[in-house]
């Protein structure tokens, strides 16, 4: 007997599934041509998902398609799994996240960040070497900055102030505005001479070398920090609504377990084999 629930499982396991097939593509090509060390790192993320994907949609098409009761059962304790991961995470993105407060400065398009603003399991993560190594990798190969330096041929300093930029190019790609940076040509920033006395921390870690700029300054570690507590933000949202699809698809394929396990008696006790 072929009951819903069991349809059902049979074709949102055959729709992730399918699913599965490009990721495991996308994550097969960045692993053997990818262009930065940024792109390889997504390579391994991508090819596990999609592995995961197929492997868990395999289990429930044969269970809930063959009525093979072990292969559901496999199934319903991977989604059970799952489902305390998801809320886990969830639970720990909020947690970590949930403190930052940002001052507006006066006469600028953006907000400036303190590291203090951040949780301290945040700022551990982000101030190791090795991985603050990586990310300033990254945002270089990523050219970050690039867009700016043509806008600052045909805008002057207050005017490339008030343009609407990001949390990274603000923090990372130029002077911090306390430090009083004067824009000589391009690219190039100088500082005041009645100020280089008092030139210190982000002040002195500017560089006006392309590949430097200002992504050993604390604000650029800030504004990492930044996008990271709003990208967290949004996954934990994503994350509570996967959960609850889920949960739904946990309860439905309990129902075709519970089919599966009847058909399973009501054929011993008819006597086939």
């Amino acid at each position: 007997m072929f009951h819903i629930s069991n349809s059902v499982i049979c074709v949102l396991n055959l729709v992730t599934l399918f699913f599965s097939f490009p990721l495991l593509v996308v994550g097969l090509w960045l692993r053997s041509n990818a262009a930065s060390d940024c792109e390889q790192v997504l390579a391994w993320p991508i090819l596990a998902t999609g592995l995961f994907l197929m492997v868990v949609s395999l289990l429930g098409l044969l269970g809930s398609c063959c009525s093979v009761s072990s292969f559901l059962w496999l199934y319903l304790v991977v989604t059970f799994l799952m489902l305390v991961g998801l809320f886990c995470f969830s639970v720990f993105a909020i947690v970590v996240t949930n403190r930052s407060v940002g001052q507006a400065v006066a006469g600028k398009g953006y907000m400036e960040y303190r590291i203090g603003d951040y949780s301290n399991w945040l700022q551990k993560r982000v101030a190791d070497g090795a991985t603050w190594s990586r990310i300033k990798s990254c945002m270089v190969d990523g050219g970050v900055c690039g867009g700016l330096h043509k806008l600052l041929l045909f805008e002057g300093v207050n005017d490339f102030y008030l343009q609407s930029l990001s949390t990274t190019q603000d923090g990372c790609c130029k002077p911090p505005s306390s430090c009083g940076y004067q824009r000589v040509n391009g690219s190039h920033w100088e500082m005041p001479e009645q100020r280089m006395a008092s030139k210190a921390g982000d002040c002195s870690a500017w560089s006006n070398d392309d590949d430097k700029l200002c992504f050993n300054c604390d604000s650029c570690k800030v504004a990492v920090l930044a996008n990271i507590r709003r990208e967290w933000k949004n996954l934990a949202i994503f994350n509570i609504c996967l959960f609850v699809f889920l949960s739904l698809v946990y309860s439905i394929g309990c129902c075709a377990f519970r089919n599966s396990c009847d058909d399973n008696r009501y054929t011993r006790y008819r006597g086939y084999p």
